[in-house]
Order: structure tokens, then C-alpha cells, then sequence
């Protein structure tokens, strides 16, 4: 009888396997190879997924998105007070623990190669509107105000949508700097920064 594969879990345990490999040794490090040495597979079990290096960060980019959006969506249908609500969901785009360090990681060598690589480039414009959107969510909960229904729906209130565009570029900068001087920006002030900015959102008029 032919052996039955669970693609979600062989995804799941790759993308594991992509995570630790970046966290121990870089984006750079992340060969073919050293991926499958850490799943225990053969290099040939994982043409499947990805068969070069550029493949493998397209595997990588599109796991950061799927894992990112499901803890987000799980954020959204839990039972929480909005502005607890608005700090949950942007705190997944930022680096506050190792997983979301090399998802990040990730995400910025992902933005750095999309300039050159058609494949990522698609990429790059869903990322920007997914974390658009997030904000746009963020502000809504955070003011008690009707949220976007789908990507790409703008706030209906001018003021809204103009402080989901600042706190889209806050997010950035947060994380950027947060991943590049982790020494600086230890996680209780990454979330020391946040709550400042949505305090600022809340009692702007």
C-alpha cells in the first residue's frame, strides 16, 4: 500500500525546520540542504516544496503570511475588549519572541529580494496590503469604530484612515529597528512603544 502524506503537517514540520535553521544561522545559511538535514528528509523529498535557495525564502515568505493571518483571524474571533484587541493584532507583526523574530527575519530578506525577483514581488504587495488591513483593524477596535470587512476597504471616517496610514509606517519603524537593535529594543519596550502610539490613536480628535 502506497504511504499516505499529510502535506499540512509536511509543511507545518518544514516550515519548522525553515525557522530553526534561520534563527541558528541567517537567511544566508538557509541552503536546501541544511533544511533538510534539519527536517531529517533527503534533499529530494523536499522538491516538492522548494528546490533552490530562492525557492526556499518564497516557502518561507508564504509561511510567515499563512502563520501570521491565522493568529491574527484568531485574535479577531476571540472575545476581547477592543483595545485589547487592536495591541494583539499588531503585536504579530512584531518581533517579540523568537518565532516572530525570524518571521520577521524572514519578511525584510523577503522585501529586500522582491526588488529583483518578479516571484517575490507579487509577494511584497499582498504583504503591504495585509498589514494595511491589520492597521486599518487595529485603529477601528481601538476607537470603537465600524472595522474594514475586507482587505483593501478603507476606514469610513477620513480621520481613521489617515492614522491607519501613520501607524502603518509606526509598525515598520518598530520593527525594523526592534529586529536591528534587539539591544535597544528588548521586547518591553517594543510594547511600551505600542501602547504609547494606540494611547496617542485613541485621543486623537
Amino acid at each position: 500500500m502506497p504511504k499516505i502524506v499529510d502535506h499540512d503537517q509536511r509543511r507545518a514540520a518544514l516550515a519548522r525546520a525553515v525557522w530553526a535553521v534561520i534563527d541558528q544561522e541567517g537567511i544566508e545559511g538557509a541552503t536546501v540542504r541544511r533544511v533538510a538535514e534539519e527536517a531529517g528528509v533527503s534533499v529530494g523529498g523536499l522538491r516538492h516544496y522548494f528546490d533552490s535557495q530562492r525557492g526556499l525564502l518564497l516557502f518561507a515568505a508564504r509561511e510567515v503570511a499563512s502563520a501570521v493571518g491565522a493568529r491574527v483571524t484568531a485574535h479577531l474571533r476571540g472575545d476581547l475588549p477592543g483595545p485589547e484587541r487592536a495591541r494583539r493584532l499588531l503585536e504579530e507583526l512584531l518581533p517579540l519572541d523568537a518565532e516572530r523574530r525570524v518571521e520577521v527575519d524572514v519578511w525584510l530578506a523577503c522585501l529586500m529580494r522582491s526588488r529583483v525577483d518578479p516571484a517575490l514581488a507579487e509577494l511584497r504587495r499582498a504583504g503591504w496590503e495585509g498589514e494595511r488591513h491589520v492597521c486599518r483593524l487595529a485603529v477601528a477596535h481601538r476607537r470603537a469604530a465600524a472595522p474594514p470587512s475586507a482587505i483593501g476597504d478603507e476606514l469610513g471616517d477620513p480621520l481613521l484612515e489617515r492614522l491607519a496610514e501613520r501607524l502603518h509606517v509606526f509598525i515598520d519603524g518598530l520593527t525594523l529597528q526592534a529586529a536591528a537593535y534587539q539591544e535597544r529594543l528588548p521586547p518591553r519596550a517594543v510594547r511600551a512603544l505600542l501602547a504609547a502610539e494606540l494611547d496617542a490613536i485613541a485621543r486623537q480628535r
